[in-house]
């Protein structure tokens, strides 16, 4: 195999580094069993961050994160846009596990994924609508600057209800607990579109 044929330019190299805590392939307790037994039947492998991560907690910590995608499912904003500020954020922290759990999901749900491998590009992509351009320019900001633009957010607000404004700020931050939690223990892409093409 050729060194070409073993990047993906959103995931990176297939061989990547080691986590900086071994991962738990047997875990403790009842509940962390079936954890594993689930995500093993939902994405065909045990979740990198659960074996890394997770495992060494007490169940209330999981649960916590399990929490924000539950609440997800309470989001006015359409699955689509919802599904776009995450990817963003993750790309911008460089979150390689999320990135690919994002893709993943968009999949899954039969999103626009060219939208996705276009977020290079938003702002002069046409496949992008003015409002999801406000929107990811402020999302851009706020990730990477943690701060905001006035004007950012006023030719962000004009497409978006006060409430949608909110949940987008929830999701971004919510986002971050995602990505640091893997950032910080060197958790890399489980590869789950690969997993997903091959079914």
């Amino acid at each position: 195999m050729s060194n070409s044929e073993n990047v993906d330019p959103y995931i990176g190299n297939r061989h990547t580094m080691d986590t900086l805590l071994a991962p738990i392939e047997k875990p403790q307790g009842l509940m962390m069993k079936l954890a594993y037994y689930f995500t093993r039947k939902q994405f065909g492998k045990v979740l990198m961050p659960l074996k890394v991560h997770s495992a060494r907690l007490p169940a209330a910590f999981g649960m916590f994160y399990g929490k924000v995608s539950q609440l997800d499912k309470k989001l006015q904003l359409p699955q689509e846009t919802a599904a776009l500020v995450r990817q963003q954020v993750a790309r911008l922290n460089i979150c390689l596990f999320c990135i690919d759990a994002s893709r993943w999901d968009a999949i899954q749900k039969s999103m626009n994924t060219a939208k996705f491998e276009a977020l290079d590009n938003y702002a002069t992509d046409p496949i992008f609508s003015a409002g999801e351009r406000a929107l990811l320019d402020y999302v851009t900001d706020l990730t990477k600057n943690k701060q905001v633009d006035p004007d950012t957010f006023a030719r962000m607000a004009k497409y978006y209800s006060e409430r949608e404004i909110c949940e987008i700020v929830y999701i971004v931050a919510s986002e971050h607990l995602y990505n640091l939690t893997n950032i910080g223990l060197n958790i890399h892409s489980d590869m789950l579109c690969d997993i997903s093409k091959r079914k």
